[in-house]
């Protein structure tokens, strides 16, 4: 069985991702001495974890963009699959924030940003591969 098969399946793996990222996130708040090795680690690996978030958000923005240029005013689906990379875009540059700063708020904040956008665009593809199956409610 395939993703075509069941278009509510990816929505709502994501959705349970979604979900784990800010429960993790939450635990991860009141957890400092955990929360502490994770935002300081030794200077080299920072510097390349700061590199890694910039360079995954230079490469979700411009698949984001791509998206949005390819999707048509009528591809509800790939529109809100754009805006969840923007979205997880400036997830990754919040997280690159945190470390460069040695500061576990923006961490925190990526975190939240990718849990709650995940969850909010898992529900509304789980909405609109709804209405394409059973076509628009009558007004």
């Amino acid at each position: 069985m395939n993703a075509r098969e069941r278009p509510g399946l990816g929505a709502a793996v994501a959705l349970g991702f979604g979900t784990i990222a800010l429960v993790g996130a939450s635990v991860l708040g009141w957890n400092a001495g955990l929360l502490d090795t994770i935002v300081r680690p030794p200077t080299l690996v920072r510097a390349a974890l700061v590199g890694g978030s910039v360079a995954l958000a230079v490469i979700l923005l411009s698949r984001s963009v791509g998206r949005l240029s390819e999707a048509g005013t009528e591809d509800v689906p790939g529109l809100v699959r754009a805006v969840r990379l923007a979205f997880l875009a400036v997830a990754a540059l919040a997280a690159g924030a945190g470390w460069a700063l040695g500061h576990p708020l923006p961490l925190i904040v990526a975190a939240v940003i990718a849990g709650i956008d995940v969850i909010e665009t898992s529900f509304l593809l789980i909405v609109v591969g709804a209405q394409d199956r059973h076509g628009p409610r009558p007004q």
